[in-house]
């Protein structure tokens, strides 16, 4: 099978993996923040931090070195594994201990026993890690979606039947566990892969001289990207916590998943390119596609925001809308932002990832003590204009590479933010002066239809470059089925 075969093909199952997970994810959410409150959601948004500096520090970046190593024998494979269980239990009896002071930073004392519970977690997943670094790396994508989707279910059936029987924020937490537990088992009874008894020093070495920056890079990253949920935890209620966590959770949930599917795609894929304009080319075509998707539906999520909160989550929720609509900056940066350092890691130059993280947590910091006293509102705009400044650090680097800088980018897909924007102002003017005394619900489907229709009719008459290489791609994938079914 050609490159260019094994990409479709892992980027239809990883979509398709990737997408009826979170949609599954995104349902069980939305069933689970209709019987409980902001506040049950707001403790466990002040714990996360630990969740992913666990999770960096017990990966170390070297199942990243995996993926890129060229042959990794049985050996790579065992000594990554045996050295992940052994920081996963390591930090699991930190956090142990450490439980009872963090509860009470937070005055929250429901939170040591939440802590020692949810942290379970980290030596779960401790034991699936390399099993789903194999598969990524093999590009066995359905695989891992057939694993994965079960394990969602179940652990989503287990979340809501506790949340109805009102075991409020232990239903998250017993969520969240359950699903682990059975998506690690499911790898050891399916995967095909189980460690031997072997720590090889030189290939430790190797993968940790890789991975430990990457490891620094996704602690900063853990830190600062939970930094919110710890001031607003800290010099706010808990009930702002839970309500600004849904917020960013819902706004990212479109891009994110959009992004995180072709990351896990893209890094093998482009990791095999050794031609700097081949992987220009591969990065703009894709970097396109991702916008042409994800920005219209931004746009009129947040111009819809109303409706779409109270038909979702109901009323309970509705203080939620302002900060979901200033994060719609950071929704459409996002996997700018992520497609860019994905360049670097690519390259291999993890020392460059260190550097641009460690400038980007300067400016926010810069941002969060120029707007911390002056509310919640002024914070979260402030992390939107660090989202924009995050942007340019990370093309300027990577840009120079590819020889695809800033400006370059910019032009690419400005065509589709406009036509996007127009779009939106559309759906905006139609609710105001047409349809905004339906019902919350055909509000919705009538906003989006609307708004769809231009967008698409735009596109197809200005033939922006992005809606002509998804015909492309569609009639390619119809012509080949259609051959299929003639030869069967």
């Amino acid at each position: 099978m050609s490159l260019k075969q094994k990409t479709i093909t892992g980027l239809f199952w990883t979509f398709s993996q990737q997408f009826s997970v979170q949609l599954v994810n995104f349902v069980v959410q939305i069933i689970l923040a209709r019987i409980l409150v902001p506040a049950e959601f707001g403790l466990l948004a002040m714990i996360a931090i630990f969740n992913a500096i666990g999770i960096a520090l017990m990966d170390g970046g070297m199942t990243s070195s995996l993926i890129r190593t060229p042959n990794p024998d049985n050996e790579d494979y065992s000594t990554v594994f045996f050295i992940n269980l052994a920081v996963s239990i390591f930090i699991y009896f930190i956090l142990f201990a450490c439980a009872p002071f963090i509860a009470n930073f937070y005055k929250q004392p429901i939170l040591t026993g939440v802590i020692r519970l949810y942290s379970l977690s980290f030596v779960v997943t401790a034991l699936v890690g390399v099993q789903t670094t194999r598969l990524t790396k093999e590009m066995r994508f359905k695989t891992q979606m057939a694993m994965q989707i079960p394990s969602v279910i179940l652990g989503g059936i287990v979340g809501i039947i506790l949340a109805y029987l009102g075991f409020g924020v232990w239903s998250l937490v017993w969520m969240n566990l359950a699903e682990s537990i059975l998506f690690t088992a499911q790898h050891w009874i399916f995967s095909g892969w189980y460690p031997t008894l072997t720590i090889n020093k030189t290939k430790l070495n190797y993968h940790f001289h890789f991975g430990y920056k990457l490891t620094l890079t996704s602690i900063s990253n853990a830190i600062f990207s939970n930094l919110y949920n710890i001031i607003i935890g800290k010099y706010f209620s808990v009930s702002q916590v839970g309500l600004y966590n849904r917020a960013y959770t819902i706004q990212l949930f479109p891009v994110s998943n959009i992004s995180t599917a072709l990351k896990k795609v893209t890094y093998p894929v482009f990791a095999s390119i050794t031609d700097d304009k081949k992987l220009k080319l591969a990065y703009k075509k894709i970097m396109q596609q991702v916008m042409f998707w994800v920005t219209p539906f931004i746009i009129f999520a947040g111009v819809l925001a109303k409706p779409l909160f109270i038909v979702l989550l109901t009323d309970k929720w509705l203080a939620a809308v302002p900060y979901y609509q200033i994060l719609s900056v950071v929704g459409i940066l996002w996997p700018m932002q992520l497609y860019n350092l994905n360049i670097l890691a690519v390259k291999g130059r993890t020392d460059l990832l260190l550097k641009i993280n460690t400038i980007k947590k300067i400016t926010f910091v810069l941002c969060i003590v120029a707007s911390i006293f002056f509310g919640m509102t002024a914070l979260i705009i402030m992390q939107s204009v660090n989202a924009i400044f995050s942007y340019i650090y990370n093309s300027h680097y990577s840009g120079r590479f590819i020889d695809y800088n800033i400006w370059d980018q910019l032009k690419d897909i400005a065509p589709i933010l406009l036509t996007g924007i127009v779009a939106g102002i559309v759906v905006m003017t139609s609710e105001y002066y047409l349809y905004g005394n339906l019902s919350q619900l055909l509000q919705l489907i009538v906003g989006f239809t609307t708004g769809y229709t231009i967008y698409f009719l735009c596109t197809f008459i200005l033939k922006l470059e992005a809606f002509n290489d998804f015909k492309n791609i569609l009639i390619s994938i119809l012509k080949k089925r259609k051959i299929k079914i003639i030869a069967e």
